[in-house]
């Protein structure tokens, strides 16, 4: 049941926002081994001087924060994160020292959504 929050200062037209949020879920679903339906996705452009990192080239800048359930591997992760950040520069020319991606693990009980609450991943879960 993960939420990814993607901040940016690139300057996004409803169009890409809409293609993001789909690609975003389509990256997780296929590198982290699950379905689609519980992907929760936030995209929000800010200002250039709203965000900040110290290695930062000229060009926007694309964090994305994904809380996830405990339970993946590293190599889902790195996965996963490495095909969202090939997507930014690929799709938005985001300069690849300006992109990063932080993973926070909950237990899947702090998860929820109105119908269920998620509990830790195991490689067996689908959803």
């Amino acid at each position: 049941m993960p939420l990814l929050q993607l901040d940016t200062t690139y300057d996004l037209t409803e169009q890409e926002r809409r293609n993001c949020t789909k690609m975003l879920t389509q990256l997780y679903v296929e590198e982290m081994e699950t379905t689609a339906g519980h992907v929760a996705v936030v995209v929000r452009s800010h200002p250039a001087e709203s965000l900040s990192i110290g290695r930062a080239v000229d060009g926007p800048l694309a964090f994305l924060d994904a809380d996830i359930r405990s339970g993946r591997s590293f190599e889902m992760k790195r996965s996963f994160g490495l095909a969202a950040m090939n997507y930014l520069h690929a799709e938005w020319d985001v300069p690849e020292p300006n992109l990063k991606v932080a993973f926070t693990e909950h237990p899947g009980e702090q998860l929820m959504g109105v119908d269920r609450v998620g509990g830790d991943w195991t490689p067996d879960d689908t959803t």
